[in-house]
């Protein structure tokens, strides 16, 4: 569980620097990838897709404290696993293919 300061911290290096925001907290993937390539096209799309990514990694945080995050709600426009998990990853499990 991240504290609030460490909400804070990611928020505002965000402001400034949208796709360090976006590594901080999905890691390298597709979701940086795409960050970038809107930063580049203006900052505030940039921006828009940062906090969003943000706002659902932090939501799913709550939720899966709660127990309900689950596979069918995905959150769309996210491909990081991460951020689809708030965090929350269960080790040792292993996907059934074509289950």
């Amino acid at each position: 569980m991240a504290s609030p300061a460490t909400a804070i911290v990611v928020v505002v290096i965000t402001i400034f620097i949208p796709p360090l925001g976006v590594f901080l907290i999905a890691g390298c993937g597709a979701d940086l990838l795409i960050n970038i390539c809107l930063t580049l096209l203006g900052f505030l799309p940039g921006h828009l897709h940062a906090f969003y990514l943000e706002y659902v990694y932090y939501d799913r945080q709550d939720k899966a404290r709660a127990g309900g995050i689950t596979a069918q709600n995905r959150a769309p426009g996210v491909y990081s696993q991460n951020i689809q998990t708030g965090g929350h990853t269960d080790y040792g499990t292993v996907p059934v293919q074509g289950a």
